[in-house]
């Protein structure tokens, strides 16, 4: 697909819904041809433009299925894939789809990666989305901005690890496969991209007595990150300061330990702690629950 693509279909980027076409066709191979993905699996594409990767993994893949918000785009890609049998194509916004129905209707019995060239703006909530409904997926493979890549495949404990790169963490093994130039694209973005490829974990990482509260407190504890964890955490969740501090020594941790310096695992022993409440039984014996 060259720009004279989107000239002589008269297609115009919309700045609104983060548009920027991917021109460079060796990089749609590189991505259809990601390592470890297996051409009997089913393919969902989010937002395949005018259909620069699409293309590619209707020849690799089994069945391949397109999800467009953008009406414009509808009609294009339909007359340039209407010779290609494992082509379906859906007029509907990703973060709004039935995801599980689409795979139970066209993708059943098939293991099934997502692919994308994702919009800057919306990139974190679909792919939260896409992990915590956990969808029968097995791959994401993705385009995103090279700093949002980054926070996503962050090492644990590390000055760049985030809330996000918890959250993926939680659900998936992160690997950014490699960088593109904004010369990839049209128009040119101010920045560059990076593909990211989530392979979603059959079993968790870690497994805390309350998913939710676990989550909460790792959203508290970033929410200021100049602050330390505990001084963090006591401001967002109002839980006594102390009482963090005394569970952070109970395990082996600095009680003035920031937020990036700490491990999945430790913020799920962290919660699992903070969840344990005193009861008083009939027969007064206080017991842990």
């Amino acid at each position: 697909m060259r720009k004279s693509f989107v000239y002589s279909n008269k297609i115009k980027p919309n700045k609104n819904l983060g548009q920027n076409f991917l021109i460079d066709k060796t990089v749609a191979e590189r991505m259809a041809d990601t390592e470890g993905l297996s051409k009997d699996m089913g393919v969902i594409e989010i937002g395949p433009g005018t259909g620069e990767l699409t293309e590619k993994l209707l020849k690799r893949y089994s069945q391949v299925v397109c999800i467009e918000i953008d009406r414009k785009f509808i009609p294009v890609l339909s007359e340039r894939f209407s010779k290609f049998s494992n082509f379906t194509l859906i007029n509907s916004d990703i973060l709004k789809v039935d995801l599980l129905e689409i795979i139970e209707k066209h993708l059943a019995g098939k293991e099934v990666a997502v692919f994308g060239n994702l919009p800057y703006y919306i990139t974190s909530p679909i792919i939260m989305n896409l992990l915590q409904n956990e969808y029968p997926i097995d791959y994401i493979v993705v385009m995103m901005q090279k700093e949002a890549a980054e926070r996503f495949a962050a090492e644990e404990g590390s000055r760049n690890s985030g809330a996000v790169t918890l959250a993926v963490r939680y659900y998936s093994d992160v690997d950014i496969l490699f960088e593109v130039g904004a010369e990839s694209f049209y128009p040119k973005p101010k920045v560059d991209s990076s593909v990211v490829r989530f392979e979603i974990l059959k079993t968790k990482r870690v497994i805390p007595s309350n998913e939710k509260k676990m989550f909460e407190i790792i959203k508290a504890a970033f929410s200021q990150r100049r602050k330390t964890s505990a001084n963090a955490i006591s401001f967002a969740t109002g839980i006594d300061k102390s009482r963090i501090e005394e569970i952070l020594k109970t395990l082996g941790l600095n009680p003035k330990i920031r937020a990036e310096r700490l491990r999945l695992s430790d913020y799920c022993e962290i919660s699992d702690l903070l969840d344990k409440k005193p009861v008083i039984r009939k027969n007064t014996d206080i017991v842990i629950v």
